[in-house]
Protein backbone atom coordinates (compact mmCIF):
# COMPACT_ATOMS: atom_id res chain seq x y z
CA UNK A 1 0.00 0.00 0.00
CA UNK A 2 1.48 3.12 -1.05
CA UNK A 3 -1.27 5.36 0.99
CA UNK A 4 -1.93 5.15 4.75
CA UNK A 5 -5.37 3.38 4.81
CA UNK A 6 -8.36 4.28 6.03
CA UNK A 7 -9.75 1.49 8.17
CA UNK A 8 -13.48 1.24 8.20
CA UNK A 9 -15.16 -1.32 10.69
CA UNK A 10 -17.55 -3.82 8.15
CA UNK A 11 -18.05 -6.21 11.08
CA UNK A 12 -22.05 -5.65 10.01
CA UNK A 13 -21.51 -6.65 6.25
CA UNK A 14 -23.44 -10.21 6.19
CA UNK A 15 -25.09 -11.37 3.93
CA UNK A 16 -28.92 -11.54 4.23
CA UNK A 17 -28.33 -10.49 7.51
CA UNK A 18 -28.05 -5.89 6.52
CA UNK A 19 -30.63 -4.46 8.56
CA UNK A 20 -30.09 -0.55 10.49
CA UNK A 21 -26.11 -0.35 11.07
CA UNK A 22 -25.97 -3.02 8.57
CA UNK A 23 -27.74 -1.00 6.07
CA UNK A 24 -26.01 2.42 7.02
CA UNK A 25 -22.46 0.43 6.36
CA UNK A 26 -23.49 -0.99 2.96
CA UNK A 27 -25.22 2.21 1.17
CA UNK A 28 -22.09 4.91 2.58
CA UNK A 29 -19.12 2.82 2.55
CA UNK A 30 -19.83 1.25 -0.92
CA UNK A 31 -19.79 5.07 -1.91
CA UNK A 32 -16.71 6.40 0.13
CA UNK A 33 -14.41 4.10 -1.74
CA UNK A 34 -15.93 4.41 -5.43
CA UNK A 35 -15.85 7.87 -4.83
CA UNK A 36 -12.41 7.97 -3.52
CA UNK A 37 -10.31 5.89 -5.95
CA UNK A 38 -7.16 7.82 -4.59
CA UNK A 39 -7.53 6.26 -1.24
CA UNK A 40 -6.93 2.95 0.44
CA UNK A 41 -9.11 1.42 2.41
CA UNK A 42 -9.02 -2.05 4.64
CA UNK A 43 -12.38 -3.18 5.50
CA UNK A 44 -11.92 -5.64 9.09
CA UNK A 45 -14.67 -8.63 8.83
CA UNK A 46 -15.20 -10.99 12.20
CA UNK A 47 -15.93 -13.25 9.44
CA UNK A 48 -14.85 -14.49 6.01
CA UNK A 49 -16.52 -11.60 3.61
CA UNK A 50 -19.04 -12.03 0.51
CA UNK A 51 -17.22 -11.00 -2.31
CA UNK A 52 -20.02 -8.37 -2.83
CA UNK A 53 -19.12 -6.50 0.08
CA UNK A 54 -15.15 -5.86 -1.49
CA UNK A 55 -16.49 -2.56 -3.29
CA UNK A 56 -13.96 -1.68 -5.25
CA UNK A 57 -10.15 -2.48 -6.44
CA UNK A 58 -9.12 0.22 -3.70
CA UNK A 59 -10.14 -2.26 -0.93
CA UNK A 60 -8.19 -4.69 1.30
CA UNK A 61 -10.46 -7.05 3.13
CA UNK A 62 -9.16 -8.65 6.78
CA UNK A 63 -10.54 -10.93 8.54
CA UNK A 64 -10.26 -10.45 12.93
CA UNK A 65 -11.06 -12.92 14.74
CA UNK A 66 -12.86 -14.12 16.86
CA UNK A 67 -16.47 -12.88 15.64
CA UNK A 68 -17.69 -10.06 17.59
CA UNK A 69 -20.97 -11.06 18.58
CA UNK A 70 -20.95 -10.92 22.50
CA UNK A 71 -20.04 -8.51 24.97
CA UNK A 72 -16.81 -10.42 25.80
CA UNK A 73 -15.69 -11.20 21.94
CA UNK A 74 -16.07 -7.41 21.26
CA UNK A 75 -13.74 -6.50 24.28
CA UNK A 76 -11.38 -8.66 22.58
CA UNK A 77 -12.02 -7.75 19.20
CA UNK A 78 -11.80 -4.05 19.50
CA UNK A 79 -9.35 -3.67 22.32
CA UNK A 80 -6.88 -5.95 21.66
CA UNK A 81 -7.10 -7.19 17.73
CA UNK A 82 -8.42 -4.25 16.13
CA UNK A 83 -5.57 -2.13 17.71
CA UNK A 84 -2.74 -4.22 16.48
CA UNK A 85 -4.18 -4.48 13.10
CA UNK A 86 -4.18 -0.23 12.94
CA UNK A 87 -0.70 -0.65 14.29
CA UNK A 88 0.08 -2.81 11.67
CA UNK A 89 -1.03 -1.11 8.24
CA UNK A 90 0.22 2.18 10.01
CA UNK A 91 -3.63 3.41 9.43
CA UNK A 92 -4.37 7.18 9.37
CA UNK A 93 -7.88 7.15 10.43
CA UNK A 94 -10.39 4.47 12.01
CA UNK A 95 -14.11 4.66 11.13
CA UNK A 96 -16.56 2.57 12.98
CA UNK A 97 -19.93 2.32 12.11
CA UNK A 98 -21.42 0.99 14.83
CA UNK A 99 -19.27 3.22 17.20
CA UNK A 100 -17.38 0.44 19.15
CA UNK A 101 -13.65 2.11 19.16
CA UNK A 102 -10.12 0.85 20.27
CA UNK A 103 -9.58 2.46 23.06
CA UNK A 104 -5.97 2.22 23.30
CA UNK A 105 -5.34 3.11 19.78
CA UNK A 106 -3.83 6.75 19.38
CA UNK A 107 -4.55 6.96 15.18
CA UNK A 108 -8.01 9.56 14.68
CA UNK A 109 -11.26 8.14 15.02
CA UNK A 110 -14.38 8.87 13.77
CA UNK A 111 -17.58 6.61 15.83
CA UNK A 112 -21.22 6.82 14.25
CA UNK A 113 -23.42 6.69 17.24
CA UNK A 114 -26.56 5.65 16.03
CA UNK A 115 -28.62 6.11 19.07
CA UNK A 116 -28.82 5.57 23.07
CA UNK A 117 -31.93 3.68 23.14
CA UNK A 118 -30.16 1.53 26.11
CA UNK A 119 -29.73 4.51 28.10
CA UNK A 120 -33.05 4.93 28.27
CA UNK A 121 -34.87 1.60 27.82
CA UNK A 122 -32.22 -0.94 29.31
CA UNK A 123 -35.12 -3.22 30.19
CA UNK A 124 -35.20 -3.99 26.23
CA UNK A 125 -31.58 -5.23 26.15
CA UNK A 126 -30.24 -8.59 27.61
CA UNK A 127 -28.21 -7.71 30.70
CA UNK A 128 -24.78 -8.42 29.81
CA UNK A 129 -25.59 -6.17 26.38
CA UNK A 130 -26.99 -3.45 28.32
CA UNK A 131 -24.30 -3.71 30.59
CA UNK A 132 -21.61 -3.08 28.33
CA UNK A 133 -23.26 -0.75 26.07
CA UNK A 134 -24.13 1.68 29.40
CA UNK A 135 -20.20 1.08 30.60
CA UNK A 136 -18.57 1.48 27.11
CA UNK A 137 -20.33 4.19 25.10
CA UNK A 138 -19.69 7.10 27.38
CA UNK A 139 -15.67 5.79 26.79
CA UNK A 140 -16.49 5.59 22.85
CA UNK A 141 -17.93 8.97 22.56
CA UNK A 142 -15.47 10.83 24.74
CA UNK A 143 -12.67 9.22 22.64
CA UNK A 144 -13.85 9.43 19.36
CA UNK A 145 -11.80 12.57 17.42
CA UNK A 146 -15.43 12.93 15.99
CA UNK A 147 -19.01 11.06 16.55
CA UNK A 148 -21.43 11.36 13.50
CA UNK A 149 -24.95 10.38 14.31
CA UNK A 150 -28.33 9.77 12.12
CA UNK A 151 -30.78 12.69 13.47
CA UNK A 152 -31.02 15.76 15.46
CA UNK A 153 -32.70 13.94 17.54
CA UNK A 154 -29.57 11.90 18.60
CA UNK A 155 -27.17 14.62 18.32
CA UNK A 156 -29.11 16.22 21.14
CA UNK A 157 -29.00 13.10 23.06
CA UNK A 158 -25.94 12.70 22.69
CA UNK A 159 -24.77 15.79 23.57
CA UNK A 160 -26.87 15.93 26.65
CA UNK A 161 -26.41 12.47 27.72
CA UNK A 162 -22.51 12.23 27.53
CA UNK A 163 -21.95 15.99 27.86
CA UNK A 164 -20.29 15.84 24.08
CA UNK A 165 -19.93 19.50 22.81
CA UNK A 166 -22.25 20.10 19.85
CA UNK A 167 -19.57 21.19 17.87
CA UNK A 168 -18.08 17.64 17.74
CA UNK A 169 -21.54 16.05 16.33
CA UNK A 170 -22.08 15.45 12.97
CA UNK A 171 -25.54 14.57 11.32
CA UNK A 172 -25.34 12.10 8.92
CA UNK A 173 -29.18 11.09 7.74
CA UNK A 174 -29.71 7.60 6.37
CA UNK A 175 -31.00 7.53 2.92
CA UNK A 176 -33.52 4.77 1.02
CA UNK A 177 -32.15 2.54 -1.62
CA UNK A 178 -32.69 3.56 -5.98
CA UNK A 179 -34.42 0.05 -5.41
CA UNK A 180 -37.37 1.21 -3.32
CA UNK A 181 -39.89 3.11 -5.97
CA UNK A 182 -43.67 2.99 -6.51
CA UNK A 183 -44.74 -0.01 -8.32
CA UNK A 184 -47.48 -0.11 -11.05
CA UNK A 185 -51.08 -1.29 -9.83
CA UNK A 186 -50.52 -4.82 -11.82
CA UNK A 187 -47.41 -4.93 -10.29
CA UNK A 188 -48.89 -4.29 -6.43
CA UNK A 189 -51.64 -6.85 -7.55
CA UNK A 190 -49.12 -9.52 -8.07
CA UNK A 191 -47.41 -9.06 -5.22
CA UNK A 192 -50.74 -9.02 -3.11
CA UNK A 193 -51.46 -12.34 -4.65
CA UNK A 194 -48.35 -14.00 -3.54
CA UNK A 195 -48.69 -12.96 0.19
CA UNK A 196 -52.16 -12.33 1.19
CA UNK A 197 -54.36 -14.00 -1.30
CA UNK A 198 -54.76 -9.94 -3.09
CA UNK A 199 -56.15 -8.38 0.03
CA UNK A 200 -54.52 -5.10 1.15
CA UNK A 201 -51.91 -5.50 3.98
CA UNK A 202 -49.88 -2.76 6.50
CA UNK A 203 -46.37 -3.60 6.75
CA UNK A 204 -43.88 -3.48 9.44
CA UNK A 205 -39.94 -3.67 8.60
CA UNK A 206 -37.76 -4.04 11.44
CA UNK A 207 -36.14 -6.44 13.95
CA UNK A 208 -38.26 -7.84 16.43
CA UNK A 209 -36.70 -6.00 19.15
CA UNK A 210 -38.70 -5.33 22.01
CA UNK A 211 -37.89 -1.34 21.94
CA UNK A 212 -39.76 -1.48 18.33
CA UNK A 213 -43.21 -2.07 20.27
CA UNK A 214 -44.29 -5.24 17.96
CA UNK A 215 -46.91 -6.20 21.41
CA UNK A 216 -48.66 -2.98 20.84
CA UNK A 217 -49.00 -3.69 16.78
CA UNK A 218 -50.14 -7.05 17.17
CA UNK A 219 -52.55 -6.12 19.81
CA UNK A 220 -53.80 -2.98 17.97
CA UNK A 221 -54.22 -4.69 14.64
CA UNK A 222 -56.33 -7.37 16.62
CA UNK A 223 -58.27 -4.76 17.88
CA UNK A 224 -58.97 -2.96 14.57
CA UNK A 225 -59.82 -6.01 12.97
CA UNK A 226 -62.32 -6.75 15.83
CA UNK A 227 -64.07 -3.55 15.79
CA UNK A 228 -64.51 -2.67 11.91
CA UNK A 229 -64.19 -6.27 10.43
CA UNK A 230 -61.75 -4.91 8.30
CA UNK A 231 -59.83 -6.75 5.60
CA UNK A 232 -56.35 -5.51 5.80
CA UNK A 233 -53.65 -7.90 6.65
CA UNK A 234 -50.91 -7.32 8.84
CA UNK A 235 -47.10 -8.60 7.13
CA UNK A 236 -44.05 -8.08 9.56
CA UNK A 237 -40.70 -8.36 7.55
CA UNK A 238 -37.69 -9.11 10.16
CA UNK A 239 -36.00 -11.43 12.37
CA UNK A 240 -36.14 -11.81 15.85
CA UNK A 241 -33.22 -9.53 17.60
CA UNK A 242 -32.72 -11.01 21.01
CA UNK A 243 -35.40 -14.03 22.32
CA UNK A 244 -38.38 -13.07 22.45
CA UNK A 245 -41.11 -15.77 23.99
CA UNK A 246 -43.44 -12.45 24.74
CA UNK A 247 -44.01 -11.89 20.80
CA UNK A 248 -44.97 -15.91 20.31
CA UNK A 249 -47.34 -15.71 23.18
CA UNK A 250 -49.25 -12.49 21.97
CA UNK A 251 -49.43 -13.60 18.56
CA UNK A 252 -51.07 -17.15 19.05
CA UNK A 253 -53.47 -15.24 21.64
CA UNK A 254 -54.97 -13.10 18.81
CA UNK A 255 -57.90 -13.70 17.87
CA UNK A 256 -57.80 -12.69 13.36
CA UNK A 257 -53.84 -13.65 13.74
CA UNK A 258 -54.32 -15.51 10.23
CA UNK A 259 -54.28 -12.05 9.12
CA UNK A 260 -50.62 -11.38 10.40
CA UNK A 261 -48.21 -12.92 8.49
CA UNK A 262 -44.05 -13.30 9.79
CA UNK A 263 -42.04 -13.46 6.68
CA UNK A 264 -38.59 -12.85 8.18
CA UNK A 265 -35.81 -11.70 6.79
CA UNK A 266 -36.65 -10.09 2.71
CA UNK A 267 -33.60 -9.45 0.21
CA UNK A 268 -33.71 -5.79 -0.66
CA UNK A 269 -35.48 -6.84 -4.24
CA UNK A 270 -38.16 -8.44 -2.57
CA UNK A 271 -38.61 -5.67 0.32
CA UNK A 272 -38.78 -3.29 -1.92
CA UNK A 273 -41.37 -5.20 -3.75
CA UNK A 274 -43.53 -5.59 -0.51
CA UNK A 275 -42.86 -2.48 0.44
CA UNK A 276 -44.08 -0.66 -2.53
CA UNK A 277 -47.17 -2.71 -2.67
CA UNK A 278 -48.44 -1.91 1.06
CA UNK A 279 -51.44 0.17 2.20
CA UNK A 280 -49.31 1.65 4.84
CA UNK A 281 -45.85 1.19 6.86
CA UNK A 282 -46.39 0.87 10.31
CA UNK A 283 -43.63 1.99 12.67
CA UNK A 284 -44.71 2.64 15.93
CA UNK A 285 -41.99 2.28 18.12
CA UNK A 286 -40.96 2.92 21.63
CA UNK A 287 -37.31 4.59 20.39
CA UNK A 288 -36.12 5.03 17.04
CA UNK A 289 -32.60 7.30 16.46
CA UNK A 290 -33.72 7.22 12.51
CA UNK A 291 -36.33 4.79 11.16
CA UNK A 292 -34.63 3.69 7.38
CA UNK A 293 -37.97 2.20 6.52
CA UNK A 294 -39.87 5.33 6.91
CA UNK A 295 -38.03 6.69 4.20
CA UNK A 296 -38.42 3.97 1.82
CA UNK A 297 -42.29 3.97 1.99
CA UNK A 298 -41.99 7.03 1.18
CA UNK A 299 -40.10 6.51 -1.34
CA UNK A 300 -42.42 4.16 -2.83
CA UNK A 301 -45.43 6.22 -2.44
CA UNK A 302 -46.38 4.47 0.77
CA UNK A 303 -47.82 6.56 3.77
CA UNK A 304 -46.80 6.08 7.27
CA UNK A 305 -48.17 5.44 10.21
CA UNK A 306 -45.85 6.23 12.83
CA UNK A 307 -44.64 7.25 16.61
CA UNK A 308 -44.92 10.72 17.52
CA UNK A 309 -41.40 10.24 20.02
CA UNK A 310 -37.83 10.15 19.48
CA UNK A 311 -36.40 10.81 15.75
CA UNK A 312 -39.67 9.51 14.14
CA UNK A 313 -41.55 13.01 13.44
CA UNK A 314 -38.27 14.71 12.64
CA UNK A 315 -37.65 11.78 9.78
CA UNK A 316 -41.36 11.75 8.59
CA UNK A 317 -42.18 15.18 8.86
CA UNK A 318 -45.56 16.17 7.12
CA UNK A 319 -46.11 12.98 5.58
CA UNK A 320 -47.02 10.82 9.03
CA UNK A 321 -49.41 9.80 10.58
CA UNK A 322 -48.68 9.77 13.98
CA UNK A 323 -49.73 7.71 17.02
CA UNK A 324 -48.85 7.44 20.61
CA UNK A 325 -46.88 4.21 20.59
CA UNK A 326 -48.72 2.91 24.25
CA UNK A 327 -52.53 3.44 23.26
CA UNK A 328 -53.83 0.73 21.25
CA UNK A 329 -56.58 2.37 20.77
CA UNK A 330 -54.62 5.33 19.23
CA UNK A 331 -52.98 2.95 17.00
CA UNK A 332 -56.07 0.81 16.06
CA UNK A 333 -58.06 3.87 15.22
CA UNK A 334 -55.20 4.92 12.63
CA UNK A 335 -55.27 1.23 11.11
CA UNK A 336 -59.36 2.45 10.39
CA UNK A 337 -58.79 5.77 9.08
CA UNK A 338 -55.86 4.82 6.51
CA UNK A 339 -57.88 2.00 5.60
CA UNK A 340 -61.24 3.75 4.52
CA UNK A 341 -60.15 7.50 4.04
CA UNK A 342 -58.26 7.92 0.37
CA UNK A 343 -58.09 11.66 1.14
CA UNK A 344 -55.81 10.83 4.02
CA UNK A 345 -53.66 8.50 1.97
CA UNK A 346 -53.38 10.51 -0.89
CA UNK A 347 -52.54 13.76 1.60
CA UNK A 348 -49.53 11.54 3.27
CA UNK A 349 -48.84 10.43 -0.19
CA UNK A 350 -48.26 13.87 -1.51
CA UNK A 351 -46.55 14.99 1.71
CA UNK A 352 -43.72 11.87 1.18
CA UNK A 353 -43.07 13.02 -1.86
CA UNK A 354 -41.52 16.42 -0.75
CA UNK A 355 -40.37 15.12 2.58
CA UNK A 356 -38.53 12.15 0.69
CA UNK A 357 -35.92 15.10 -1.13
CA UNK A 358 -34.29 15.59 2.23
CA UNK A 359 -33.10 12.22 2.30
CA UNK A 360 -30.06 10.77 -0.15
CA UNK A 361 -27.01 8.21 0.40
CA UNK A 362 -25.28 10.03 -1.71
CA UNK A 363 -25.41 13.23 0.19
CA UNK A 364 -24.61 10.89 3.60
CA UNK A 365 -21.89 9.73 2.17
CA UNK A 366 -19.97 12.96 1.39
CA UNK A 367 -21.13 14.15 4.33
CA UNK A 368 -19.32 11.38 6.26
CA UNK A 369 -16.48 12.21 3.93
CA UNK A 370 -16.18 15.56 5.18
CA UNK A 371 -16.42 14.65 9.01
CA UNK A 372 -13.17 12.32 8.10
CA UNK A 373 -11.34 15.08 6.81
CA UNK A 374 -12.31 17.44 9.72
CA UNK A 375 -10.95 14.40 12.14
CA UNK A 376 -7.74 14.56 10.02
CA UNK A 377 -7.09 18.13 10.11
CA UNK A 378 -7.52 18.02 13.86
CA UNK A 379 -4.67 16.37 14.34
Amino acid sequence: MQNKPIVINTRHLIVNKLEGIGRFTFEIVRRLVEMHPEEEFIFLFDRKPDPSFLFAPNVTPIVVYPPARHPLLWHIWFQWRVPSILKKYKAKLFVSPDGFLPLASNIPQVAVIHDLNFEHRPEDLPKGVCLFYKKYFPLFARKADRICTVSQYSKQDIENTYHIPAGNIDIIYNGASNIFRPLPPREQERIRRKIVNGDEYLIYVGSLHPRKNIINLLNAFDLYKIQQRGKLHLVIVGEPMYKNDEISNTYNGLVYRDSVHFLGYLSMTDLAKYMASAKALVLVSHFEGFGIPIIEAMACDVPVIVSQTTSMPEVAGTAGFYVNPDSLRDIADAFSIIDSSPEVRTQLIENGQQERKRFSWDKSAQKLWESMQTCLKAR
